[in-house]
């Protein structure tokens, strides 16, 4: 299926490995310009290596922290003046601390909305002149199944992304005829270096929490990105997407 993505400039945030790399890897196959952007320089180095080799548009690269106002807004303008513009928006960040709700003070929740939460607004806000300017756009957010179903071990996940919903319905609205859509993707247990661990652990425990009893490629992950950024996609918006083999079954 041709996609429509060749020569649109696409941004992911915190691309470097795991799910962001996945769909910036899937944008760049399908011909878009990529603008990437992580903490650690030397796998973002290595990320953009692999991006050009894939042959498909151009890349860009910059270090940032998404938790950094200004180092946000400074990847979303470098990336406007050396592609032209920007047509999709991906915004992803770092984990938060894992533990039940009643385990957190009123300090970690506010980390959680400021890790979560807010980076997403900082990278929608300064892409959003350059979406409406070009009169077609995509905004994805990457968030979690717990924002789904609460997940005792993991409670600050849940509810500092769980306000995403909310900003993309509104989102929505405001975007109105843009020809920018709004989606949310919620994924659940895939093979990436954070579900491994600094150990390199065996993924097969969180598997066999998933009905599929495996875990997600990020790859495929990607492909599904792709999809909701593509023109076959025009007419599906403020939609949240799950991506975690059934794993909030339990929800109807």
């Amino acid at each position: 299926m041709e996609l429509g993505l060749d020569g649109k400039v696409a941004m992911v945030a915190c691309a470097s490995s795991g799910l962001g790399f996945g769909v910036a890897e899937a944008l760049a196959a399908e011909g878009a310009d990529v603008s990437i952007c992580a903490r650690d320089a030397g796998r973002l180095a290595e990320a953009h290596g692999k991006l050009e080799a894939i042959g498909g548009g151009r890349v860009h690269s910059q270090v940032a922290d998404m938790s950094d106002v200004a180092a946000v807004e400074r990847w979303v303008a470098d990336t406007a003046i050396e592609f032209g513009g920007i047509d999709v928006v991906v915004g992803h960040t770092g984990g938060v601390d894992q533990g039940p709700v009643e385990g957190f003070g009123v300090e970690d929740f506010r980390r959680a909305f400021d890790t979560a939460f807010i980076p997403h607004v900082t990278l929608i806000n300064a892409a959003t002149p350059h979406l409406k300017r070009g009169g077609w756009g995509r905004v994805l957010m990457i968030t979690s199944e717990s924002v789904r179903q609460p997940m005792p071990h993991n409670a600050l996940s849940g509810i500092a992304r769980l306000g995403l919903l909310g900003y993309a319905r509104n989102l929505v609205h405001a975007f109105g005829d843009s020809g920018v859509t709004v989606n949310v993707l919620a994924p659940g247990y895939h093979d990436t270096p954070a579900l491994r661990g600094p150990s390199g652990a065996d993924p097969s425990a969180a598997a066999a929490e998933v009905p599929m009893h495996k875990v997600g490629d990020p790859g495929d992950f990607g492909a599904l990105a792709a999809f909701l950024a593509s023109r076959q996609a025009a007419f599906v918006t403020g939609t949240l997407l799950l991506a975690d083999g059934g794993n909030t079954r339990a929800v109807v």
